[in-house]
């Protein structure tokens, strides 16, 4: 009997749902429900609820831990199991394997990143209670500038779209180094050298290219709970144990692409967007614009907007003209202006990074004032300059066709 032929909803929800734009809205929509409840009659339960304890324990012995840190340590690890598997898979077989590719958008990512910190550091000088946030504006979040740069359609060069997907995977890479290094807690090493039990089996799984998923995954957990315990911040976890599911097995079929497509969905409708709600919520009762001249959120935001265009726009010029790479085919000096505004969007890991620097809640509100702000400039504008880049090329292309091929 033929199955029934899907009807124009589904297909129109289908459409919708798998559009590359579509991760990136649904990450705004819930940060917009995020403002919205934490400066309604909700905010209440909104705050209460995020500040719920929650305990695993086994004879006294395991972790307790409010709501927003389960959502932080927890589901974090999993947005950053995923990263690990999509860096594992671009650095074997992808985007990352031929260093001549890589060049480029790996140096606009050191420069997009380097930039941003030393304003915020510059801004912030001398208070040692917030320099601690100069990684904040340093990250690029690939969800919300891919779904912008989606936005813009077929008018980008499909070029443009790889060079920043390749700088966000880069600039991720380098978020990871710094809360390795610079965010670690008191450090138990005891615990981490419990971590390294677990961690010999993930690298003798791999090694003999274990099919299984499964015992990989509990593998993972256990360190999970050793890292988590031992100071190292446990999303750190994520990345190792995605680096030990082997690309290929014995049988050449590949565990990390299963692994990686069954779980994307789940991370990019799921997991961001719970983050996102529970992070997102800045509190504006008793505020003003004068508060985004505090030197937090001025330091976030003239990072993500200036500096990352700074960074990226900079560092991709001087390459090109002392003669290190080449532009990306079909791009012009415009679309690397807009596609540099675009990585000022850092909503995700900025927020992320900003919950490991500070602890008090008003830092925090502060942090996503700065965040928000300067992801909502960046956004805008790199939308701005990428379409107006791409209506002109468009323009003049119709004029001398030469232009077109």
């Amino acid at each position: 009997m033929a199955s029934p032929a899907p009807s124009a909803q589904d297909t129109l929800f289908s459409r919708v749902v798998n559009h590359e734009a579509f991760g990136g809205i649904l990450l705004m929509m819930a940060a917009v429900a995020a403002l919205l409840v934490a400066n309604s009659s909700l905010s209440g339960i909104y705050d209460s609820a995020l500040k719920s304890y929650f305990a695993v324990t086994l004879n006294g012995e395991g972790i307790e831990k409010p709501l927003i840190l389960w959502i932080n340590d927890g589901l974090m690890a999993v947005f950053f199991f995923l990263i690990g598997l999509e860096l594992k898979r671009e650095l074997l077989e992808g985007k990352l394997k031929n260093p001549r590719d890589v060049i480029l958008p790996g140096m606009a990512a050191v420069g997009g990143m380097a930039v941003p910190a030393m304003i915020y550091a510059y801004i912030n000088w001398g208070n040692p209670e917030t320099i601690g946030g100069w990684a904040i504006p340093a990250a690029t979040d690939i969800a919300f500038a891919l779904g912008i740069l989606a936005l813009v359609g077929s008018r980008a060069p499909t070029s443009l779209k790889v060079f920043l997907l390749t700088l966000a995977i880069l600039d991720d890479l380098g978020a990871i180094i710094i809360i390795a290094l610079f965010y670690t807690a008191e450090l138990k090493v005891d615990y981490l050298f419990m971590a390294v039990i677990p961690l010999i089996g993930l690298i003798i799984l791999n090694l003999r290219g274990a099919h299984r998923i499964a015992p990989a995954l509990l593998l993972g957990t256990i360190m999970w709970f050793f890292v988590l315990r031992s100071g190292v911040h446990a999303t750190l976890a994520g990345v190792v144990t995605a680096f030990c599911i082997p690309l290929y097995d014995r049988w050449g079929k590949s565990p990390l692409h299963s692994l990686e497509n069954g779980l994307t969905p789940y991370v990019n409708f799921g997991i961001i967007p719970i983050f996102a709600f529970a992070n997102a919520g800045v509190v504006l009762a008793g505020m003003s614009v004068g508060n985004l001249l505090e030197p937090v959120p001025m330091g976030i935001a003239t990072g993500l907007v200036v500096g990352k265009m700074v960074g990226v726009f900079g560092v991709t010029f001087l390459m090109v003209k002392f003669g290190l790479a080449r532009l990306p085919h079909g791009a012009n000096w415009a679309h690397i202006f807009g596609l540099a505004c675009l990585a000022g969007v850092g909503f995700t890991m900025s927020l992320f990074i900003g919950g490991l620097s500070f602890s008090d809640p008003a830092m925090i509100n502060e942090v996503r004032l700065g965040v928000l702000s300067g992801s909502v400039v960046a956004g805008v504008v790199g939308y701005t300059v990428l379409m107006l880049a791409s209506q002109r090329q468009e323009k003049r292309a119709k004029a001398d066709p030469v232009l077109a091929e």
